[in-house]
Protein backbone atom coordinates (compact mmCIF):
# COMPACT_ATOMS: atom_id res chain seq x y z
CA UNK A 1 0.00 0.00 0.00
CA UNK A 2 1.58 3.27 1.08
CA UNK A 3 5.26 3.27 1.98
CA UNK A 4 7.44 5.93 3.53
CA UNK A 5 10.59 6.07 5.63
CA UNK A 6 8.74 4.70 8.64
CA UNK A 7 7.67 1.52 6.80
CA UNK A 8 4.40 0.13 5.55
CA UNK A 9 1.11 1.74 6.52
CA UNK A 10 -1.16 -1.11 7.69
CA UNK A 11 -4.08 0.80 9.27
CA UNK A 12 -5.61 4.25 9.52
CA UNK A 13 -7.37 5.61 12.59
CA UNK A 14 -9.47 8.76 12.40
CA UNK A 15 -10.64 11.20 15.02
CA UNK A 16 -14.38 11.82 14.64
CA UNK A 17 -15.54 15.38 15.35
CA UNK A 18 -13.84 17.89 13.08
CA UNK A 19 -12.25 15.11 11.03
CA UNK A 20 -14.95 12.82 9.61
CA UNK A 21 -18.04 14.71 10.78
CA UNK A 22 -18.92 17.90 12.60
CA UNK A 23 -21.18 17.18 15.55
CA UNK A 24 -23.99 19.72 15.96
CA UNK A 25 -23.30 20.38 19.64
CA UNK A 26 -23.80 23.71 21.34
CA UNK A 27 -20.66 23.48 23.47
CA UNK A 28 -21.38 26.80 25.18
CA UNK A 29 -24.69 25.38 26.44
CA UNK A 30 -22.95 22.16 27.55
CA UNK A 31 -20.33 24.18 29.41
CA UNK A 32 -23.05 26.28 31.10
CA UNK A 33 -24.88 23.15 32.22
CA UNK A 34 -21.65 21.57 33.49
CA UNK A 35 -20.78 24.77 35.33
CA UNK A 36 -24.23 24.76 36.95
CA UNK A 37 -23.69 21.16 38.06
CA UNK A 38 -20.31 22.05 39.54
CA UNK A 39 -21.62 25.19 41.24
CA UNK A 40 -24.20 22.99 43.01
CA UNK A 41 -21.25 20.95 44.28
CA UNK A 42 -19.43 24.08 45.47
CA UNK A 43 -16.80 24.02 42.71
CA UNK A 44 -15.81 27.28 40.97
CA UNK A 45 -16.22 26.39 37.31
CA UNK A 46 -15.70 29.86 35.83
CA UNK A 47 -12.29 29.46 34.18
CA UNK A 48 -12.80 25.88 32.91
CA UNK A 49 -13.50 24.46 29.43
CA UNK A 50 -15.82 21.48 28.83
CA UNK A 51 -13.15 18.81 29.27
CA UNK A 52 -11.69 20.56 32.32
CA UNK A 53 -15.23 20.80 33.67
CA UNK A 54 -15.61 17.05 33.24
CA UNK A 55 -12.37 16.44 35.12
CA UNK A 56 -13.49 18.81 37.88
CA UNK A 57 -16.83 17.00 38.07
CA UNK A 58 -15.04 13.67 38.42
CA UNK A 59 -12.98 15.10 41.26
CA UNK A 60 -16.17 16.45 42.90
CA UNK A 61 -17.84 13.02 42.73
CA UNK A 62 -20.37 13.89 40.03
CA UNK A 63 -18.37 12.64 37.04
CA UNK A 64 -21.00 10.16 35.86
CA UNK A 65 -23.69 12.83 35.83
CA UNK A 66 -21.40 15.27 33.99
CA UNK A 67 -20.32 12.62 31.49
CA UNK A 68 -23.93 11.72 30.72
CA UNK A 69 -24.77 15.41 30.26
CA UNK A 70 -22.00 15.66 27.66
CA UNK A 71 -22.81 12.28 26.09
CA UNK A 72 -26.49 13.22 25.63
CA UNK A 73 -25.49 16.42 23.84
CA UNK A 74 -23.02 14.47 21.69
CA UNK A 75 -25.61 11.82 20.75
CA UNK A 76 -28.07 14.53 19.77
CA UNK A 77 -25.30 16.36 17.90
CA UNK A 78 -24.34 13.15 16.11
CA UNK A 79 -27.91 12.71 14.83
CA UNK A 80 -27.72 16.19 13.28
CA UNK A 81 -24.05 16.02 12.33
CA UNK A 82 -22.55 17.19 9.06
CA UNK A 83 -20.45 14.76 7.06
CA UNK A 84 -17.05 16.24 6.20
CA UNK A 85 -15.22 15.60 2.91
CA UNK A 86 -12.53 13.44 4.54
CA UNK A 87 -15.18 10.80 5.29
CA UNK A 88 -15.10 9.85 1.60
CA UNK A 89 -11.43 8.90 1.98
CA UNK A 90 -12.39 6.40 4.65
CA UNK A 91 -14.67 4.59 2.18
CA UNK A 92 -11.85 3.80 -0.24
CA UNK A 93 -9.38 2.38 2.28
CA UNK A 94 -8.10 -1.12 1.53
CA UNK A 95 -6.52 -1.43 4.96
CA UNK A 96 -8.21 -1.63 8.37
CA UNK A 97 -9.83 1.57 9.62
CA UNK A 98 -10.62 2.64 13.16
CA UNK A 99 -12.01 5.67 14.94
CA UNK A 100 -10.57 7.06 18.17
CA UNK A 101 -12.57 9.93 19.61
CA UNK A 102 -12.85 12.05 22.71
CA UNK A 103 -16.60 11.95 22.07
CA UNK A 104 -18.62 9.28 23.84
CA UNK A 105 -18.53 5.93 22.04
CA UNK A 106 -22.32 5.89 21.64
CA UNK A 107 -22.21 9.24 19.85
CA UNK A 108 -19.45 7.98 17.57
CA UNK A 109 -21.62 5.01 16.55
CA UNK A 110 -24.63 7.29 15.99
CA UNK A 111 -22.58 9.57 13.70
CA UNK A 112 -21.00 6.68 11.78
CA UNK A 113 -24.43 5.08 11.26
CA UNK A 114 -26.02 8.38 10.22
CA UNK A 115 -23.44 8.88 7.48
CA UNK A 116 -23.24 5.23 6.33
CA UNK A 117 -19.66 4.90 7.55
CA UNK A 118 -20.09 2.21 10.22
CA UNK A 119 -19.62 -0.69 7.80
CA UNK A 120 -16.21 0.68 6.83
CA UNK A 121 -14.84 0.96 10.37
CA UNK A 122 -13.51 -2.09 12.20
CA UNK A 123 -12.79 -0.55 15.60
CA UNK A 124 -14.32 2.33 17.55
CA UNK A 125 -12.99 3.66 20.83
CA UNK A 126 -14.59 6.71 22.34
CA UNK A 127 -14.95 8.26 25.74
CA UNK A 128 -16.25 5.60 28.08
CA UNK A 129 -14.58 2.72 26.24
CA UNK A 130 -11.32 2.93 28.17
CA UNK A 131 -10.65 4.70 31.47
CA UNK A 132 -8.36 7.40 30.01
CA UNK A 133 -9.18 10.23 27.60
CA UNK A 134 -7.08 11.70 24.81
CA UNK A 135 -4.38 12.94 24.82
CA UNK A 136 -3.57 9.90 26.96
CA UNK A 137 -2.53 7.24 24.42
CA UNK A 138 -4.70 4.44 25.88
CA UNK A 139 -7.70 5.03 23.60
CA UNK A 140 -5.62 5.11 20.42
CA UNK A 141 -3.62 2.08 21.52
CA UNK A 142 -6.88 0.20 22.15
CA UNK A 143 -7.90 0.81 18.52
CA UNK A 144 -4.44 -0.20 17.29
CA UNK A 145 -4.68 -3.42 19.32
CA UNK A 146 -8.18 -4.21 18.01
CA UNK A 147 -6.95 -3.69 14.45
CA UNK A 148 -4.11 -6.15 15.06
CA UNK A 149 -1.27 -3.89 13.97
CA UNK A 150 1.70 -2.19 15.60
CA UNK A 151 1.55 1.53 16.49
CA UNK A 152 4.33 2.44 14.04
CA UNK A 153 2.24 0.92 11.22
CA UNK A 154 -0.71 3.25 11.94
CA UNK A 155 -1.58 6.71 10.68
CA UNK A 156 -3.77 8.69 13.08
CA UNK A 157 -5.69 11.46 11.31
CA UNK A 158 -7.07 14.26 13.47
CA UNK A 159 -7.80 17.95 13.68
CA UNK A 160 -6.21 19.13 16.90
CA UNK A 161 -3.02 19.52 18.88
CA UNK A 162 -4.50 17.01 21.32
CA UNK A 163 -4.81 14.45 18.51
CA UNK A 164 -1.20 15.09 17.52
CA UNK A 165 -0.07 14.64 21.13
CA UNK A 166 -2.09 11.42 21.37
CA UNK A 167 -0.38 10.04 18.26
CA UNK A 168 3.05 11.01 19.54
CA UNK A 169 2.42 9.36 22.91
CA UNK A 170 1.06 6.20 21.23
CA UNK A 171 3.92 5.93 18.75
CA UNK A 172 1.78 6.27 15.61
CA UNK A 173 2.22 8.56 12.67
CA UNK A 174 0.00 11.63 12.49
CA UNK A 175 -1.69 13.71 9.82
CA UNK A 176 -3.54 16.91 10.69
CA UNK A 177 -6.61 17.97 8.74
Amino acid sequence: MTRDDAGELRAVVYDLDGTLVRLAVDWEDVERRLADLLEREGVDADPLSAWDLLSAAEEAGVGDEADELIAAAEREGARASERLPLADELLGREIPVGVCSLNHEEAVHVALDRHDLAGHVESVVGRGTVPKRKPHPRALLAVVDELGVEPEEVLFVGDSASDEETAERAGTRFERV
